[in-house]
């Protein structure tokens, strides 16, 4: 099975631009996101997929497998598929699994990446997988910046929300808070299918591509992972982030990274 993850990324970010190129432990967040991802046994190659040049040229300099892709897209997995095509355009090798990792993700280890696609591999009715963590603290599943989401007891997704789900004002604060995380494998011909769904209502009330499933009445497979992680979404996460990945063993397995 032909299984390669791609990690789109732009410079672009309204929230916190130029965020891939970012340092942290004066290795840009990019590297570690590609350098981690690349380690998982299951990943044939790993790619970064962009349409800014600094990034292609910072990836190439590392030896690593970069794609050029148009300054018009919308949605990572816009980006993510045209990468893909371009990929087995010049392999001559067609994907069976992609595995989009987002760019901000630098906590992200080879055991979540193997987590996120072991359901595919068991059950072939599968297409598309989220991994999920628990929140701990309120003022993170408060923080619109995380995606929340409730699921089923069929480890399916219910929804996805930027606003605190389930809700704590119901009588009761004991809820379980859940946050996607941004390892999401898609079969190949299903990313193709999802990018050609129309965007709907609930995703854009959301602003999460997953609404766009569910709303068709298609299923999202949840998977939780026990790892630490945190998403950069803002410079005050980036923050954090260097406090978490201070010591953290695959960081030093990178070392020999350029700046």
């Amino acid at each position: 099975m032909n299984i390669i993850a791609i990690i789109p990324a732009r410079m672009g970010s309204t929230r916190f631009p130029g965020k891939p190129m970012a340092l942290i432990h004066g290795i840009p967040m990019i590297g570690h996101v590609y350098q981690r991802t690349r380690m998982c046994e299951q990943v044939s190659e790993t790619y970064v997929a962009t349409d800014d040049r600094k990034i292609f040229d910072y990836i190439q300099s590392i030896d690593g497998k970069a794609v050029m892709t148009a300054d018009t897209h919308e949605r990572c997995t816009d980006r993510t598929a045209e990468a893909m095509l371009k990929i087995e355009k010049e392999s001559d090798k067609k994907t069976d699994i992609v595995v989009m990792v987002q760019g901000d993700e630098p906590m992200v280890t080879p055991e979540m990446i193997e987590q996120s696609i072991t359901p595919m591999l068991k059950d072939s009715l599968i297409n598309v997988v989220n991994l999920m963590a628990r929140m701990n603290t309120v003022e993170e599943f408060e923080d619109p910046n995380e995606v929340k989401v409730a699921v089923g007891l069929d480890g399916n997704a219910l929804y996805f929300s930027r606003e605190p789900i389930p809700s704590r004002k119901k009588g009761t604060e004991n809820v379980t808070m859940l946050k996607q995380v941004c390892i999401i494998p898609f079969r190949r011909d299903y990313l193709l299918k999802f990018n050609s769904m129309s965007e709907t209502p609930l995703e854009r009330i959301e602003s999460v591509d997953m609404m766009r499933i569910l709303e068709n009445g298609e299923q999202v497979r949840m998977v939780m992972t026990d790892a630490e992680t945190l998403s950069v979404d803002t410079p005050e996460d980036l923050e954090r982030v260097c406090k978490l990945m201070d010591g953290d063993e695959l960081m030093y397995r990178n070392r020999s990274l350029p700046p």
